[in-house]
């Protein structure tokens, strides 16, 4: 399968999500910051999500708009060029407030390519 194929990428994305929900169930933010085993394995996710986002190119935002497609790309160069500006605090937000809805998004997307494919 090609690493541009979409419905790998968005099942990427999906498994990954997936697992920072794993990750973090019943963890709050102070708990999440104060572990950084966890912490680590949701950036580690975060990259992977990041990478998936960056190899659907172009036809992310056709394929699942209302998604912040280029944010979500630099994502992963920001986990790994500025590691050590990394706020906790800030991913443990966009835990909060940015995955549910990507979540939502790429299953109704991936969906809609399982029902055309």
């Amino acid at each position: 399968m090609s690493s541009k194929d979409p419905i790998q990428r968005f099942e990427d994305i999906l498994e990954n999500t997936n697992r920072i929900e794993e990750f973090t169930a019943g963890m709050d933010r102070a708990t999440f910051e104060e572990d950084p085993k966890t912490s680590n394995a949701v950036e580690r996710c975060l990259e992977r999500v990041s990478e998936a986002a960056r190899k659907l190119g172009p036809d992310a935002e056709r394929l699942c708009p209302g998604v912040p497609w280029p944010k979500l790309c630099a994502l992963g160069n920001y986990l790994r060029h500025e590691y050590d500006r990394v706020e906790i605090a800030r991913v443990w937000m966009m835990l909060e407030d940015d995955l549910p809805p990507l979540k939502v998004a790429v299953f109704a997307a991936l969906a809609r390519l399982k029902a055309d494919g």
